[in-house]
């Protein structure tokens, strides 16, 4: 190919209208003397939109944490693996979680809402991905623990960021949305990654096609978030855990514990080793039946939650508690008997109770900290509750090579009911003796 260029000619002037570098020079001054043009903004959501933008994106973080449990006897079968290894998958999970939380929670206040939560969602899309590849369980092991990261960082901002944009209307409705946002996700992972495997096509794969996708679009919808908080100095210490019950809380806290650690105990059992319970004790083989039965236990409890909103906490802890007892009553009765009906029931009740006991002992044992006591006691909620999410559930793992999946599952359901009997007893022991005094 020949390339045609024009003949310079030497001799040809310079005509009025053709730039000369002396005009280009002053040009190029004159231009940088002249102010920028204003770099077009995109759109800020109002407030109330914002809100909901922030809820929906609470309870998609929450339903990509459970979607893999219906998952797990998948796994199971395709990787090989065991009862232990899959326990500590799902508590390799919570334990990073933690750790995130704790150290990075705070982020926010220092760097901002919108750039951490962004961040957060893009690692949480990172998370999908490897799963979205995985081929073993090293894969699974390192899927669960960026995850975890991610959703302990992001969970820090969501709180807090329904917080700032919640109405000034004295309704509190940032605490509410973030806790059945966050119970309501559980139950919407667990039945959505269920029918998807059971009538969907590459039903290890599609749920986090889907969870990549939104996470992604959820990261680049921070762009028209609000900003609520203005940079400041301190971000590097704000990394150092803080964890302290400040002495007028710690009577209430005392007493919240054993309710803290039973709900977290019971839900640990049915979103780690549910779905394997389900298709070995009770024969179900159809994973979407298997989704909605783990769902039930995190819906009811977003439903009771939302309910029961008005009531004093000292109610919804006693109540919730009550029906706690009466739900883990149930779950042995179904385990020992392989009644899937009484099961279902039994995910339902419990759920009912943990929702209202859960939020009641937060709200009860948080209204007694000061303003800057509050973080460090909400940090100290927050370990109580995921170590108990974890470790009983890591051991549970253990004691089912050796134990079975039936009388491990038989002994779990019996120590969370003594856990939940002794907070009841308590409970009426410290309401008789206020009553007396």
């Amino acid at each position: 190919m020949t390339v045609w260029f024009q003949r310079f000619d030497r001799n040809r002037t310079v005509g009025r209208l053709e730039p000369t570098m002396t005009s280009l020079l002053h040009g190029s001054r004159s231009s940088l003397d002249s102010p920028a043009p204003e770099r077009r903004r995109l759109p800020v959501l109002p407030r109330a939109a914002a809100f909901w933008l922030v809820a929906g994106t609470t309870a998609i973080l929450l339903a990509a944490s459970s979607a893999p449990s219906p998952l797990y006897p998948v796994y199971q079968a395709e990787f090989g693996f065991s009862a232990l290894t899959l326990t500590a998958i799902f508590s390799v999970y919570v334990l990073a979680l933690l750790v995130s939380l704790l150290t990075a929670g705070r982020l926010s206040d220092f760097l901002g809402r919108r750039p951490v939560l962004a961040a957060a969602l893009v690692v949480e899309a990172a998370a999908m991905a490897v799963f979205l590849g995985a081929h073993g369980v090293a894969a699974l092991f390192a899927a669960r623990v960026v995850q975890g990261l991610a959703t302990g960082a992001a969970v820090g901002v969501v709180g807090a960021y329904l917080l700032d944009l919640q109405p000034d209307d004295g309704s509190r409705l940032g605490s509410l949305v973030n806790g059945a946002a966050a119970t309501g996700g559980l139950g919407l992972g667990t039945i959505g990654s269920g029918v998807l495997i059971q009538y969907a096509p590459h039903p290890t794969r599609l749920i986090f096609v889907v969870l990549t996708a939104a996470f992604a679009v959820l990261a680049a919808a921070t762009a028209v978030l609000p900003e609520t908080v203005t940079r400041t100095p301190g971000a590097v210490a704000a990394l150092r855990p803080k964890v302290s019950v400040p002495a007028p809380a710690r009577r209430a806290f005392l007493r919240a514990a054993p309710v803290l650690i039973s709900t977290w105990m019971l839900g640990g059992l049915i979103l780690s080793v549910g779905g394997s319970l389900l298709a070995t004790v009770f024969a179900e083989r159809n994973h979407a039946a298997i989704g909605v039965t783990l769902g039930a236990l995190a819906a009811s409890s977003a439903l009771a939650s939302v309910l029961l909103r008005r009531h004093t906490p000292e109610r919804m802890q006693r109540e919730g508690t009550l029906l706690l007892l009466l739900g883990t009553i149930l779950l042995v009765v179904a385990v020992a008997s392989s009644s899937l009906s009484v099961f279902v029931a039994a995910a339902v009740v419990a759920g009912v109770g943990w929702g209202p006991a859960y939020l009641g002992a937060f709200r009860m044992v948080s209204q007694l900290a000061a303003p800057h006591e509050r973080a460090a006691l909400i940090s100290a909620i927050y370990v109580v509750s995921y170590l108990a999410f974890s470790i009983p559930a890591l051991v549970a793992g253990l004691a089912i090579t050796t134990q079975g999946l039936r009388g491990t599952s038989l002994v779990y359901g019996v120590v969370v009911a003594l856990v939940v009997a002794g907070a009841l007893a308590y409970e009426t022991r410290n309401r008789r003796l206020a009553a007396a005094s």
